[in-house]
C-alpha cells in the first residue's frame, strides 16, 4: 500500500501564474472554482484556502490582469466570477516564458556534472 503524498502549500510567486493559466484555460470562474481547479490540476498535492486565493485574486484584479462580475454559481448562490483581461493574457505569456527559462536553468543543475559548470 503506497503512502499518499502530503498536501503542501503553493510555492511563493507561483499562485498568480496558476490562477491566470486556469482562467485562460477554463474561462470565467468564481474563486472557489479557481482554487478547486488548481488543486485538481496538481493532483490534489497543493491546497488553497480562502486566505490564500482571495487576496491573490484581488491583487490580480488591481493589477488589471483579471476582471470580475457578480453572477450565480452552479449551487445557485451569488458569486463573483473572474475572467482574464487582455493584459492578463499578455501576462500569462510573459510568465510562462519566464517560468520555462527558470525551469531550464534549474534543470541544468540536475544534469550529470551540472553542479560543476
Amino acid at each position: 500500500m503506497g503512502r499518499k503524498p502530503a498536501k503542501s502549500e503553493v510555492w511563493q510567486g507561483t499562485l498568480a501564474l496558476m490562477i491566470l493559466r486556469t482562467l485562460q484555460g477554463l474561462g470565467p470562474l468564481h474563486g472557489y472554482g479557481v482554487a478547486r481547479r488548481i488543486e485538481q490540476t496538481s493532483g490534489d498535492r497543493l491546497v488553497l484556502n480562502y486566505g490564500t486565493i482571495y487576496p491573490a485574486l484581488l491583487k490580480l484584479e488591481q493589477e488589471g490582469y483579471i476582471a470580475s462580475e457578480w453572477g450565480v454559481s452552479e449551487n445557485n448562490r451569488k458569486a463573483k466570477f473572474y475572467k482574464l483581461t487582455a493584459a492578463g493574457k499578455r501576462q500569462v505569456a510573459r510568465e510562462q516564458r519566464e517560468w520555462q527559462e527558470t525551469t531550464d536553468i534549474i534543470a541544468r543543475f540536475f544534469e550529470p556534472g551540472g553542479e560543476t559548470l
